[in-house]
C-alpha cells in the first residue's frame, strides 16, 4: 500500500510517484521505447498534452525504470492510461505492481471507480486485476489499435481523503498524506498577519 509514503515495493520491484522533471523524463524515455518505436505510435497521439495534469507512476526494477503508467482525475472517476512496460520485463509483475500502486492512490483519494481503456487483446490479462468491461459500451479503435473500456469498483475507505480531512494532509505531496511534511512545520511560526 501506498498510505505511507510514495513508494511501493516488492521484492527488486519499486513503484514510485513521478516527483520531478528527472523522473518524468523516464517516463517519456520508456513510453518512446515502447510506443513510439516498438507500436509505431505517432508522436502526436502518444504524447497528447495531458502528461502535465496528470499523476504518473514509475516501476524500477533493481533501480533501473522499466515500467511507467498515469492517472487522470475526472468528476466521479480516474482513469488508467498510458500503461507501459519495457519488453524484457514484461509478463504480469511489473504491470501488477504499478496498477496495485495506482488503484490504492486512487482509492485514498476517495475514489470508488477507475477505468482503463484496455487494448482488445490485453482483457483477459486485466480482468485478473479486477478490471471488468463495461455493459453497454461498444468497443473502439485508435492508434492502431482495438479497446475495450473496462472498469473497477473500489471500496469506499475509511480514510480516504475528502473535504473534511484535516488541511495538513491535503496540503501533503501525492501519496505522502500519512507524513508530516514542510509546512506541517511551518504552522509553528507565528502568523504574520
Amino acid at each position: 500500500m501506498l498510505s505511507v509514503g510514495s513508494t511501493n515495493q516488492r521484492n527488486d520491484l519499486a513503484v514510485e510517484i513521478v516527483r520531478d522533471l528527472s523522473d518524468f523524463m523516464k517516463v517519456v524515455a520508456i513510453r518512446a521505447s515502447v510506443f513510439l518505436a516498438e507500436q509505431d505510435c505517432p508522436y502526436d497521439e502518444e504524447f497528447d498534452h495531458n502528461d502535465l495534469s496528470s499523476l504518473h507512476l514509475i516501476a524500477y526494477l533493481r533501480g533501473e525504470p522499466v515500467a511507467t503508467l498515469r492517472v487522470r482525475w475526472f468528476a466521479n472517476f480516474a482513469k488508467i492510461e498510458r500503461v507501459c512496460v519495457m519488453k524484457h520485463v514484461r509478463g504480469g509483475a511489473v504491470v501488477k505492481l504499478m496498477i496495485e500502486t495506482a488503484v490504492d492512490i486512487i482509492s485514498r483519494k476517495g475514489y470508488t471507480l477507475a477505468i482503463g481503456y484496455i487494448q482488445k487483446r490485453l482483457a483477459p490479462f486485466w480482468k485478473q486485476l479486477g478490471f471488468l468491461p463495461r455493459e453497454g459500451r461498444s468497443d473502439f479503435r485508435f492508434s492502431d489499435y482495438e479497446y475495450v473500456e473496462c472498469q473497477r469498483v473500489l471500496p469506499a475507505r475509511m480514510d480516504a481523503i475528502t473535504i473534511d480531512s484535516d488541511p495538513y494532509v491535503v496540503m501533503r505531496p501525492e501519496g505522502a498524506w500519512d507524513r508530516e511534511n514542510v509546512l506541517d512545520r511551518s504552522a509553528s511560526r507565528p502568523a504574520v498577519a
